[in-house]
Order: structure tokens, then C-alpha cells, then sequence
């Protein structure tokens, strides 16, 4: 940024590393150069300071296509001062000696060449082509175009300005037109998302249906694993029942072998004991046969007194001791043992 410092009868005047000042005085180059210090007198003074760094143009404007339709260019075009004496000598970069400022004619008087031959050109090149050209391909053309033919113009050689580079933004048609252009591919985009959409939803339906139908297969698999599971139940209780019967029969079959053992076993004795008895009563058979008839009286008259009652009081008539002495001595002078006449029973009366 340029500096210029007032002093009483003169100024100061520092310049920036990117402005190439021009100091005439009197009409003579007195200083020139980037960055340079010096004093001058404002009243016999003219001072001009070029920029040599980089400059960014933007440019503007509207071209008309093959098939009449306007449309608007942005480009930007990027400049920079290559003799800044020739260009402080065609174009105003004045710095007023007295305050330090500097006009801003210079930068629009480059603005307004450039800008113009730029339009120039590409208006030629856009006219050429129709509007589905010019949306499609009209950045790439009008690019190439400027890039070739800026940085060779005589006019901006003989000036002292390169272009350095040319970048084309954008071709764009009116808003009304670029919204009918639009409308098909938002059409087709809202067709492509409207069709996303669908398969999403299909690809939905068709999962729950999968799982409907896994679901389902579920419910299925466990039903027929129920039936096979009441199935095999029923078949251990039928088997369970079998072999309870069987253990039922093995263990009546045992009792009535037991029982029928049991029952040989007392028949086997009841017969022993039979024999036994049987033989015991013929040995006394035996036995009675060879005794007398007074000897089994008195034996049958043992045995008939363990079935008789308790006697406590007995009376006795003479009547029957008679008759039963008589018998006794009747017998035993026979031989026989049998008395002749009836006796009389004994007759006892219990007190």
C-alpha cells in the first residue's frame, strides 16, 4: 500500500512490493520501480503506480444462441501488467500527490477491454450453437476459445497486459427457460426416486412375506414336532401299560404258583396227617380187637367223659349201684366184659 507522508514544503513517498510507481517530474522519469522511497515537491510532481501482481477479472454478459435464446456467461479471467510504463502511459493509475490516492479509471479501463473482447468472442462462438449445445457443451468450447485467443490480441500486447488464464463458470439459458429444461431431468429424477421408492416398499412386502411365511414354517415344524411328541408319549404310556400288565401277569402267575405249591404242600401234608391218623387208628383197631368188652367200656366211657360237662355234685341211688355193680361182676365172671341186663345212666345235678 503507497505512503506518502507530508512534510512542510515536501511529501514522502513510500511504495509496496507489488505496485511499480512512475515519478515524472517536470515531465521526466525521475524515479521508477517497485518498492521505491523517495521526496518530491507535489506542485512539479506526477506520480502513477501500476499493479504487478495477479489481477482476477470477473466478466459478465449475454450471448444469443443458434435457435434465438439468450443466455448468460460467467467467466473469470485472470491479467497481469507485463511494461507497467507503457500501461501507466496509455492507462490512468494516477496517484494524486497530495493525498495518496489512487484512481480507479486504469482498473476499469482494463475491465472494459478485456470484458469486451472476451464478450466478443464468445458471443461469436455461442451464436454458433443451439441451446441444448450451449447447456451441454458451451463451457468447454467458450473456454478453449478465450484461453486461445486473449493472451495473443495485439491490442492487450501493445498495452502491456498478459491474460494468464481463463476459467468459463457457467452457460446458463433464462430462469424460466432453465426451469423447463430442468422439469424432464427433475421429472425423471422424481421417477427414479418414486421407482426407488416402490422397490423399497416391494422389498419390504416381499421380506415380511418371507418372514411371514418363516413364521409360519415355525408354527408348522413345532405342531408336527407336538403331534410326534403326543404320539411317542401315547406309545411310552401303551408301553408302560404293556409291561405294568406284564409284571401283572408274571406277578399272578407267581401268587398262583405260589398258592398252587402252597395247597400241594398242605394237601401233601393233609394227606401225611391222614395217613398217619389213618394208620394210628388201625394200629388201635388192631389193638381193640384183642382187648375185652369190659376194657372197651371202660375206654369208652374215658373218652365219653372228656365231652361230658363239669359234675360238681353227683348223687347216686342205690338203685343204680346195684344194677351197675351187678353189671360189673357179670362181666368179669362172663369173661366177656359185657354186662346181661341195661344199666342205668348216672344222673348228676349241678349245684
Amino acid at each position: 500500500m503507497t505512503t506518502i507522508r507530508r512534510y512542510p514544503g515536501a511529501r514522502h513517498f513510500l511504495g509496496s512490493p507489488t505496485g511499480h510507481v512512475v515519478h515524472l517530474r517536470r515531465g521526466r522519469v525521475a524515479h521508477q520501480g517497485v518498492g521505491q522511497a523517495f521526496w518530491f515537491r507535489p506542485s512539479t510532481t506526477v506520480l502513477s503506480e501500476v499493479p504487478v501482481d495477479d489481477q482476477e477479472l470477473p466478466i459478465f454478459f449475454h450471448a444469443v444462441t443458434a435457435d434465438h435464446q439468450d443466455v448468460t456467461v460467467q467467466a473469470n479471467v485472470t491479467y497481469r501488467f507485463t511494461d507497467p510504463v507503457t500501461v501507466a502511459q496509455r492507462l490512468d493509475f494516477a496517484v494524486d500527490a497530495r493525498s495518496g490516492e489512487t484512481s480507479t479509471a486504469g482498473r476499469d479501463q482494463v475491465a472494459g477491454i478485456v470484458g469486451q473482447l472476451a464478450q466478443s468472442h464468445a458471443a461469436d462462438t455461442v451464436a454458433a450453437m443451439s441451446l441444448a449445445d450451449a447447456m451441454t457443451a458451451g463451457v468447454p468450447r467458450v473456454r478453449g476459445l478465450l484461453t486461445q485467443v486473449l493472451p495473443a490480441d495485439p491490442r492487450l500486447a501493445a498495452t502491456g497486459i498478459a491474460v494468464i488464464g481463463v476459467q468459463v463458470l457457467a452457460v446458463r439459458p433464462e430462469k424460466d427457460v432453465e426451469r423447463a429444461l430442468q422439469t424432464p431431468a427433475r421429472e425423471h429424477v422424481q421417477a427414479e426416486a418414486d421407482r426407488a421408492t416402490y422397490e423399497r416398499r416391494a422389498l419390504a412386502v416381499e421380506r415380511e412375506r418371507v418372514i411371514a411365511e418363516n413364521e409360519l414354517a415355525s408354527q408348522i415344524e413345532l405342531a408336527t414336532r407336538r403331534e410326534h411328541l403326543v404320539a411317542q408319549e401315547g406309545a411310552n404310556a401303551r408301553r408302560t401299560a404293556r409291561e405294568k400288565a406284564a409284571a401283572g401277569m408274571i406277578d399272578a402267575r407267581g401268587s398262583a404258583e405260589r398258592a398252587t405249591l402252597a395247597t400241594e404242600a398242605q394237601a401233601e401234608q393233609v394227606r401225611a396227617v391222614g395217613a398217619a391218623e389213618a394208620a394210628a387208628e388201625q394200629a388201635r383197631m388192631e389193638v381193640y380187637g384183642d382187648v375185652g368188652r369190659s376194657t372197651l367200656v371202660a375206654l369208652a366211657l374215658r373218652d365219653a367223659a372228656r365231652s361230658l360237662p363239669t359234675v360238681q355234685n353227683l348223687t347216686i341211688t342205690p338203685d343204680l349201684l346195684t344194677g351197675t355193680l351187678g353189671a360189673l361182676l357179670t362181666g368179669a365172671l362172663a369173661g366177656d366184659g359185657a354186662p346181661d341186663g341195661p344199666g342205668t345212666a348216672p344222673t348228676g345235678k349241678a349245684a
